[in-house]
């Protein structure tokens, strides 16, 4: 029989999204090694290594391809953000179809998502040449959103989302190892009684300084990590990448 051991300690793949103003460009420029693909103009007071920022898809593979072939000492390359570069692969399908809207694409009814699979899927493969040949992390940034969720077990609720097309969202979530979800701790503080709350302390949700990372699915946020990881983390690449290493300890003994 021809069995083989399925078990390898590849370069992890990564996808973390939040809200605005959460610290994902920040989490991204402290990755190790990182260089950025920038889809979208926000790096101005991040210190960090970055390409061009790209107006055009042809911009980002052309980035990624030269990453393939040219020396040098990255370790992880980020996009920033995945929500931007979907922009751009409609802007690209539009132009191809001379549309405004992808919508409109080859006479409409969904098409043009079907094409923006295929530019996504070029995507992933060249970012899959980047990990497999190069030894490369992959980062991948993206904003939420919220959407209803229709449990098939229980009810409808709101939960967050990469905000995303939801077949390409399925597309990147399932490539990745590791979907995170950054958001900032609530705290919940009561107002003291008085003439505006007439006389009833009124539940006030207050920013309680930390960045989370939640790693672990639950019925307020997509979140999944093939690598174990159950806890919460600070929003901060050293404390992701001790557990991952955990992971890959773990698999050895």
């Amino acid at each position: 029989m021809n069995i083989i051991s399925t078990r390898i300690s590849s370069p992890p793949r990564l996808l973390v999204y939040g809200p605005e103003g959460v610290g994902k460009s920040t989490f991204g420029a402290y990755a190790r090694a990182a260089v950025i693909v920038q889809t979208e103009d926000g790096l101005e007071q991040i210190d960090a290594q970055a390409f061009p920022l790209a107006t055009r898809i042809s911009h980002v593979t052309d980035a990624l391809s030269e990453l393939a072939a040219a020396q040098h000492d990255y370790r992880t390359v980020v996009i920033d953000t995945i929500d931007s570069l979907e922009r751009l692969i409609h802007a690209d399908v539009c132009e191809d179809f001379g549309v405004q809207s992808i919508e409109k694409a080859d006479g409409g009814y969904g098409k043009g998502y079907k094409y923006a699979l295929i530019r996504w899927r070029k995507i992933l493969d060249l970012l899959s040449v980047l990990r497999a040949e190069r030894g490369m992390c992959v980062l991948l940034l993206a904003h939420g959103r919220v959407e209803k969720f229709e449990d098939p077990e229980g009810p409808i609720y709101d939960r967050f989302v990469p905000r995303i097309d939801k077949n390409a969202c399925a597309l990147v979530t399932e490539w990745v190892d590791l979907v995170g979800y950054a958001h900032r701790r609530v705290v919940v503080k009561r107002e003291q009684a008085g003439f505006r709350t007439r006389g009833v302390a009124k539940a006030v949700g207050a920013d309680g300084g930390e960045r989370l990372l939640r790693c672990e699915g639950g019925p307020w946020a997509v979140a999944k990590n093939r690598y174990g990881i159950t806890c919460e983390l600070p929003l901060q690449w050293d404390a992701l990448e001790t557990e991952i290493r955990k992971s890959f300890i773990r698999g050895a003994q």
